[in-house]
Parts: structure tokens; C-alpha cells; sequence
């Protein structure tokens, strides 16, 4: 992996501690940052290439943090640490905009691993220079901008890259399996959840702008981008 400049945000001194000097050892560049506004105020300034952010912060949450940066208009990838392993929170924090999750008491290789992916499938965003049209979806890879019909679709780094393997597949099921491996990349086993969950945003973001739903459940199997017969 390349050397990336990394913002920790934790409120608690020993993880930030520990992270920052992993990470450091592994060749990148470390920030950090003890609370949500000082977060913001970072993230704007410094542009990193990632953000590890805790959740439960003493001013604004790792939610609201998120909420803010992407109103903004900023992009950058945002890896939540969670002390709970509680669904409710994960779906929060993938719908405000983040891309991934680890649950606190974490390992080190995990952290590793999911940063790993998470750059992988953003990094793909500017490559191949084409147009992907399945129906009324256009998928412009070199602008990375997505619409259905008319409608400009806006969409995280994770739901882009979703939404672009189910489009390169059209009419062909795909697994849940298939999805997180291709999506997400881990190099461990990942959580089938994830990958329902970001079907659901993907839906609800699509269905109220198409002619009739886009992505189809095929119970038991998988999902497909449903795209015209030939």
C-alpha cells in the first residue's frame, strides 16, 4: 500500500497512542485528533486520505462529524471504531456516509486489512475511462457521476463502487459473497449485513427516480441490477 496520510480522531489517549504508532511503523502519515470539532477542522485543512474515527466522541459524535464533512461536499473515506457491537449503530454510521466499521476491542490487522480495502475500491474510481449504461442508469466513470434518466444520483465511494459491479454484471445474480469479496475486499470474513444494508441505501436513493426498481432480490441468492433483455 502507498503511504497515505491518516487522521486518527479518538477521545481516548492510549488507542490514539496505538494507532498512531502502528500506522507510522507501516509507513504512513499520522494525524490526530481528541474530539469532533477539532476532527471537522482537520479533515478540512489537511485532506486526508482517510479518517479513523471513534463514534462516541465528547462533543459531537463520529456520526455528526460525518453528517458535517459530507455536507461539505468532502469525500474522504471515513473508517468508524465502535465500542458497540450493536447493528443499529452500524447502519447509522454507513448511512451518514461512512464506509466502513470495526468494533472495539479491535486487532491491529483488522484495522490494517479494512484500510487496505477501503483504498483499493475508492482508488478505482479514476480508472477506465468509459461510460457504463444499463437502461436508464448511466454510470460516467470519468467524472464519477451517476444518474438515472435526468437525475444526478449522489453516492458514497462504497455505494459508487457497489452500484458499478452490479451494473457491470447486468441481468446476472450475484451472490452476497461475491459482492462483499468484489466490494469490499477482505481479507477475512466479512459480514454478510454490510453488503444488505448498502443494497437498501442503494434503493432508496434509486427507486424514487427510476421507472420501476433498479436492483432485484432474488431470494436466497443474491441481488441483480435488473438492465434490458439482450
Amino acid at each position: 500500500m502507498e503511504t497515505l496520510k491518516v487522521l486518527v480522531v479518538d477521545d481516548e489517549p492510549n488507542i490514539r497512542d496505538l494507532l498512531s504508532a502502528s500506522l507510522r511503523f507501516a509507513g504512513h502519515q499520522v494525524a490526530t485528533a481528541a474530539n469532533g470539532t477539532d476532527a471537522i477542522t482537520m479533515i478540512a485543512e489537511t485532506n486526508p486520505d482517510i479518517v479513523l474515527l471513534d463514534v462516541m466522541l465528547p462533543d459531537i459524535s463520529g456520526f455528526g462529524v460525518t453528517k458535517k464533512i459530507r455536507g461539505m461536499g468532502i469525500e474522504t473515506p471515513i473508517l468508524f471504531l465502535t465500542a458497540r457491537d450493536d447493528t443499529e449503530d452500524k447502519v447509522t454510521g454507513l448511512t451518514v456516509g461512512g464506509d466502513d466499521y470495526v468494533t472495539k476491542p479491535f486487532s491491529l490487522d483488522e484495522i490494517m486489512a479494512r484500510i487496505s480495502a477501503i483504498m483499493r475500491r475508492t482508488s478505482k474510481e479514476g480508472q477506465d475511462s468509459s461510460i457504463i449504461s444499463v437502461g436508464e442508469l448511466s454510470i460516467n466513470e470519468d467524472a464519477h457521476e451517476v444518474t438515472v434518466g435526468s437525475n444526478v444520483v449522489d453516492l458514497s465511494p462504497t455505494e459508487y463502487q457497489l452500484l458499478r459491479y452490479l451494473a457491470t454484471n447486468p441481468n446476472r445474480v450475484l451472490t452476497k459473497a461475491q459482492i462483499l469479496d468484489h466490494v469490499w475486499e477482505y481479507d477475512f470474513n466479512g459480514e454478510m449485513g454490510i453488503v444488505e444494508s448498502y443494497v437498501s441505501y442503494l434503493r432508496k436513493k434509486l427507486d424514487p427516480i427510476s421507472q420501476e426498481p433498479l436492483i432485484i432480490t432474488k431470494r436466497g441468492v443474491g441481488y441483480m441490477l435488473k438492465g434490458p433483455k439482450g
